[in-house]
């Protein structure tokens, strides 16, 4: 790989940071030695002077960038070099490119490309012609042309003689790597995307209404637009337009576009009435038209794209770290129930520990109608199993199935039981998975979607580690993204969970541990084979036992790694092996044991930081250590809480505008939050009707998995349609919730106005419903659906998101991944 001079990089990325570029050196040495990025922020604050996890991430991916942008320099500074037409000049403004797109501009003149028009007419001898014409206007045309027709070299007439000269400027003119960018930005700032739908596609593509007529501009459009129209045009419903500027009235005299006035200004072309000024503005306006404009629009589509789709990347990954740091239920025995009309309940009770101790398949809905059955068959599992929670999974027929667990509830208050509605996005691609085989042999796939429900209730962290982060579908477009892109960053988060909660190397799972930082999939089949063959690890020093489990590797993994009731006490802890003889001379100073001084406040606080500090270990990590001797082995997770559906509200039809109900959030979007409130469809909060004060960013004020109060403001059945708001006070509309799915009286329906942006709400205001639904369209066209991406049920056109969102995070509490 080339590179650039040392510290040209790192200066670059600590300039955008705001931090020391001796930080971001050592970050960048760190990480090119193999160290990841969650060991780097744990236990080497000292040589990064404490940048956090997030930094560090934001380091690693500009270094990535950069590198690429520097090995693109190289091979552009080779590729002129080699066609003999590397001068100074050009070679200083190679080096200076601080961007791929300003480096593509500057080497488009000298780009290897097919024979241009351009070429041939070069090729002709016509280079004379198109540089005299643009040199001096005063020349005729027509006349200066005559004395370049050669029919040996395809010039018939003059005429041609002109086109070829018109092509060497045209190419000339859009080749122009200042003019090209300065034209970019201009267009980007000024320019708008239209949507049309196409003729006949209005029924067929009825889930895109929205953008049947719509205009933005470029900088307003947030990702989650910009995707549903690609997705649009990509499924050949809408058609796009790129426009560089507001449309002008027809009935005004035409006059060049500002850009046609960049180029001819850039160039010197002006209309001073000579013979060739009229040619040379045609060829502006030609270049203008049939380059520049194409070419911009290809630059700001492939824009408009990447942030779009950085945007829905955050979006996913932010969601994805609420969703697997959701409060897990803990080591309590559970009995998980995989709803279903059919084919029946799926069952299965697993320990405290997450061992399946028994499985069955119960009828209690249509067409069997065996409920007494079925009650007696989970009163008799929960019994015989000390079963303390019950995991709904949030399916077809799963309020159905909510009702049942309730009725068991009822019936034997004696078990004690709690019901728990849980996500089960991802269970079916989990349970034909070869780790599902492997780790649950000779079970029934149907069963182990039972298994993985009880499992991701007492710890979803350890139970969803087992699945593709893009199969449990808490993102939006999430197909439309880029594979590399989104799998680098949701890989990042599971990374950062996952050893942010530490993991328990006795009892977690081989896909838990390959993502402890320093293991990889190798390694973790590794520790569970010696740990199947020697029996649980007694000690972290045990671990350099393990096959192929070397000294980096063990530096790397062996903080995050916990060891419950081993040999040292230290083990259970987050305390790296290298810091442990700090705490002994902790407990040296303190006059006791290791054992006696974990835990212990009033000691811990006694003790200065500072006087433990060395050549090795400085104030951050003592300081660290501390903390972590105080509450050893704590879980960064909240408390398990659930919420409680209304009884009586499980259906659409069932709400009313102005009910206030509990449920959970879903998902978190750009424009709002989906709430499950138990009617087998989820309801939009706008981010407008998040709280009195003016919210940026609806993460601010909810997360998934949040038990939240809601009220119900409209609701629209034929569309699926439910508008919430959190600000509890806030009136439904007089005439909303009909059901009847009209707008109500005295709003703008949607597509009035001729498909312009609606007028924004009033601060302190809610939206319309067509506002709410205007904006949410196409984000909810792109979410993952129900279990791996596949629909619970098949969604009317007009429905998009809400039967998408992820439903029900699985909450809970436990000490640490298992």
């Amino acid at each position: 790989m080339t590179t650039p001079l040392v510290g040209s990089i790192e200066g670059r990325i600590a300039e955008e940071l705001g931090v020391r570029e001796r930080q971001v050196r050592a970050a960048v040495e760190l990480l090119d030695g193999g160290s990841t990025v969650p060991f780097i922020a744990r236990y080497r604050k000292e040589a990064t002077e404490t940048l956090d996890d997030a930094q560090l991430r934001t380091i690693e991916e500009r270094l990535r960038y950069l590198r690429e942008l520097e090995d693109r320099r190289a091979a552009i500074l080779e590729s002129v070099r080699e066609q003999g037409k590397l001068s100074d000049g050009l070679a200083a403004a190679i080096r200076a490119a601080d961007t791929k797109a300003r480096l593509e501009d500057i080497y488009l003149p000298y780009k290897p490309k097919r024979r241009t028009k351009a070429q041939i007419a070069r090729e002709a001898g016509l280079a004379p012609l198109a540089e005299g014409l643009l040199t001096d206007p005063g020349v005729e045309p027509l006349a200066a042309a005559a004395a370049f027709v050669d029919a040996d070299k395809g010039i018939a007439d003059p005429q041609a003689a002109l086109d070829g000269a018109r092509a060497i400027l045209t190419e000339r003119f859009s080749e122009d790597a200042d003019l090209i960018g300065e034209l970019r930005e201009r267009m980007w700032t000024r320019g708008r995307v239209t949507a049309k739908v196409r003729t006949g596609k209005e029924e067929a593509g009825a889930k895109f209404a929205d953008y049947f007529d719509f205009t933005e501009p470029f900088t307003a459009l947030p990702s989650h637009r910009v995707l549903a129209m690609l997705r649009g045009e990509k499924e050949e419903i809408l058609d796009l337009v790129l426009e560089p500027e507001e449309p002008r009235d027809p009935a005004a005299p035409p006059v060049p576009t500002s850009y046609e006035s960049s180029i001819a200004q850039r160039f010197g072309v002006s209309d001073r009435g000579r013979p060739g000024d009229k040619w040379l503005a045609d060829t502006v306006r030609w270049a203008w038209r049939t380059r520049v404009l194409v070419h911009l629009g290809i630059d700001l589509r492939l824009r408009l794209r990447t942030a779009a789709e950085d945007e829905a990347v955050r979006v996913f990954a932010a969601n994805l770290r609420d969703l697997l740091l959701a409060a897990p239920a803990g080591t309590r025995a559970t009995l998980g129930l995989d709803p279903g009309f059919r084919t029946g309940v799926k069952v299965a009770v697993v320990d405290a520990t997450g061992k399946v101790v028994a499985t069955d398949v119960i009828h209690p809905h249509v067409p069997q109608n065996r409920w007494d059955e079925s009650l007696a068959k989970l009163a008799r599992l929960a019994k015989e199993h000390a079963v303390d929670l019950v995991a709904i999974g949030n399916g077809t027929a799963s309020r159905e199935t909510d009702k049942l667990a309730g009725d068991l509830l009822t019936r034997h208050p004696e078990l004690g039981l709690t019901k728990v509605m849980v996500s089960e996005a991802g269970a079916s691609v989990y349970s034909a998975s070869a780790f599902a085989s492997q780790e649950l042999p000779g079970m029934d796939v149907s069963l182990r979607g039972a298994v993985s429900i009880a499992r991701r209730l007492q710890d979803p962290l350890a139970e969803l580690v087992k699945i593709d982060p893009k199969s449990i579908g808490v993102g939006q477009y999430q197909h439309d993204l880029s594979e590399v892109k989104l799998s680098r960053s949701l890989d990042a988060v599971v990374e950062d969970c996952v050893n942010g909660v530490g993991v328990d190397v006795n009892t977690a799972s081989a896909p838990l541990l390959s993502r402890v930082s320093g293991i990889g999939s190798g390694l973790a089949d590794n520790i569970v084979a010696h740990r199947d063959a020697n029996g649980p690890f007694r000690s972290r020093k045990a671990l350099k036992d393990v096959a192929r489990l070397g000294p980096k590797a063990y530096e790397q993994c062996a903080g995050f790694l916990r060891i419950q009731g081993g040999d040292d006490p230290l083990d259970a802890s987050s305390v790296h092996p290298e810091s442990y003889p700090v705490v002994r001379r902790m407990a040296k100073v303190s006059g006791g044991e290791v054992a006696a001084l974990i835990g212990n406040g009033g000691t811990l606080r006694s003790l200065r930081p500072v006087d433990f500090v060395d050549d090795t270990f400085g104030l951050p990590t003592v300081t660290d250590i501390l903390r972590e001797l105080e509450k050893p082995g704590r879980d960064p997770r909240p408390a398990f809480r659930t919420a409680t559906f209304k009884e009586g509200v499980e259906k659409l039809s069932d709400l009313e505008s102005g009910m206030v109900l509990e449920g959970v959030v879903t998902n978190v979007a750009a424009f709002g939050a989906f709430v499950d409130i138990g009617v087998h469809q989820d309801g939009l909060v706008h981010v407008s009707a998040m709280s009195k004060t003016f919210v940026k960013d609806p993460r601010d004020v909810v997360k998934p998995g949040d038990v939240v109060k809601v009220k119900v403001m409209e609701i629209d059945i034929p569309r699926k349609r439910i508008s919430l708001t959190l600000r509890l006070d806030d009136e439904p509309a007089a005439d909303a919730g009909d059901g009847s799915g009209r707008e109500p009286r005295g709003r703008e329906p949607r597509g009035a106005g001729g498909g312009k942006r609606a007028p924004q709400p009033r601060q302190g205001q809610g939206p319309s419903q067509g506002q709410r639904q205007g904006q949410a369209q196409g984000q909810r066209q792109g979410q993952g659906q129900g279990r791996g991406g596949s629909a619970r049920q098949a969604p009317p056109p007009a429905n998009s998101a809400m039967a998408d969102a992820l439903r029900r995070a699985g909450l809970g509490k436990g000490p640490s991944a298992r």
